[in-house]
């Protein structure tokens, strides 16, 4: 038993490394527009854990089209934790 939940660790921290690679890095020459920001609002919890532990990443793109990139990263970060109806449901 022990040995499956150690595997599992290991493909969670993997996941979780290669997931904060996508996370946003310094100022770009691309602009990051809606679907970026989702996809950046669904990896901040990555990039935050690889924030902890010292590692370059940015958890908010600095180039960004504004309020629709300002959207899609809420909406990422609701989507993340089930956008709290599902919690609300379950009481």
């Amino acid at each position: 038993m022990k040995k499956q939940t150690l595997c599992y660790l290991l493909i969670f921290f993997f996941c979780a490394f290669n997931l904060m690679s996508c996370a946003p890095a310094g100022h770009t020459a691309a602009s990051y527009g809606f679907f970026s920001g989702i996809l950046h609002g669904f990896l901040f919890v990555f990039a935050l854990i690889g924030k902890l532990f010292g590692v370059h990443c940015g958890i908010y793109a600095e180039h960004n089209t504004g309020f629709f990139y300002w959207l899609g990263f809420i909406i990422g970060i609701g989507g993340l934790g089930g956008g709290g109806r599902e919690a609300a449901r379950r009481r």
